[in-house]
């Protein structure tokens, strides 16, 4: 006797075809839908829809809105507050510098010897006997006020270096109200500043555009404020792995947990004396080394979480490869040299090498 209530094998097969057509149909669009997120990427790293990274990113909600810059770099979506001339014309520390810089000019107290950065000897060490009230002692010491008189007395014997340069006020891109580039190694570092027309800055230039011809420790004096400067803010873990591949949406979840920086400006007393900004605290700053015989990618300035933070002191110990979170840049140029944007093409020492390739 047959079976009445199950339906024959053709039935089946009939009544599963417009399942299947509808599965094929909903993957198939997947497929070009993947297609042309990839397809963007190829042609704009920039892009990256918000929906497809927070999935990718595990359906973190992020703080910020985060912008892929060549492909490799990070910098939060913000709003420039006013144009670099606009700037200029309110700080009047332009000088006979480019458009956006600031003209330093003095002259620098420098190290009694050669050998003073490794017999105890040098400005750094010198200064941090002056220290009066300590936050830490323990690398990375943190000092919360000086002594200025003494300062000034154990440091009027020091020899000096007539100084004269000009360098961009605020972290590379250079821009009151944008946020500064990070997680930038010190190759691209240099790439960035050539294509401005500009070079890096070696770290005498970063240290006196800092400290001044007194050498305070800090570019507003001599007692730690962390309400005047982006510093001494809570350390947070990080993940290796996460930051690993630097384009992925891995990497800027990781970042937006990460970042306590500000925008480039928005600390009107973070200033030099020359009215260089933002130069303790917020991002470091890669510059080039001034020691014979050792590499030359160096970090100056700190970053906003509790470290030292002062104009003297240098980190010597990443490669030019390396890259981080709170990583960036600011560029320097000759005074009265031009500046302005240029391709790798402009300059006839460089190969006309895609820069994806490099």
């Amino acid at each position: 006797m047959p079976d009445l209530g199950s339906p024959s094998r053709n039935d089946r097969r009939s009544r599963s075809m417009p399942i299947r057509i509808l599965f094929g149909t909903a993957f198939t669009a997947a497929l070009s839908g993947l297609g042309l997120v990839v397809a963007n990427l190829a042609q704009n790293p920039a892009y990256l829809p918000i929906d497809a990274a927070l999935g990718m990113a595990g359906g973190q909600s992020l703080k910020h809105e985060w912008r892929l810059k060549v492909g490799r770099h990070w910098q939060i979506v913000g709003t420039p507050t006013e144009s670099q001339a606009a700037t200029d014309a309110a700080e009047g520390t332009r000088g006979a510098c480019g458009v956006g810089m600031v003209e330093v000019k003095g002259k620098m107290k420098m190290d009694p010897s050669a050998k003073a950065a490794f017999d105890h000897n040098s400005v750094e060490e010198l200064q941090k006997t002056t220290c009066t009230k300590w936050i830490q002692r323990e690398f990375p010491e943190r000092c919360a006020v000086f002594d200025r008189q003494k300062w000034l007395e154990i440091s009027k014997e020091l020899p000096t270096k007539e100084m004269s340069f000009c360098m961009d006020r605020f972290e590379y891109p250079n821009q009151k109200g944008s946020y500064p580039w990070i997680s930038v190694s010190w190759y691209e570092a240099n790439d960035l500043c050539a294509e401005e027309g500009k070079r890096m800055c070696n770290e005498d230039e970063w240290t006196f555009a800092c400290e001044g011809e007194e050498a305070t420790p800090y570019p507003y004096g001599y007692v730690r404020d962390a309400d005047k400067c982006v510093i001494d803010r809570t350390w947070r873990p990080y993940s290796d792995a996460a930051l690993k591949t630097r384009d992925s949406p891995a990497a800027m979840a990781e970042l937006d947990k990460l970042w306590q920086g500000v925008a480039s400006g928005s600390k009107p007393e973070c200033k030099s004396v020359f009215g260089v900004y933002d130069q303790t605290g917020n991002v470091d700053e890669w510059t080039r080394s001034v020691r014979p015989g050792e590499r030359p990618s160096i970090l100056k300035g700190g970053y906003w979480g509790p470290v030292r933070t002062r104009c003297r002191p240098a980190t010597r110990s990443h490669d030019e490869n390396h890259t981080f979170y709170q990583q960036g840049v600011r560029c320097c140029s000759d005074v009265g040299a031009p500046t302005g944007k240029r391709s790798p093409s402009d300059d006839p020492s460089r190969a006309p090498i895609p820069r994806e390739l490099k």
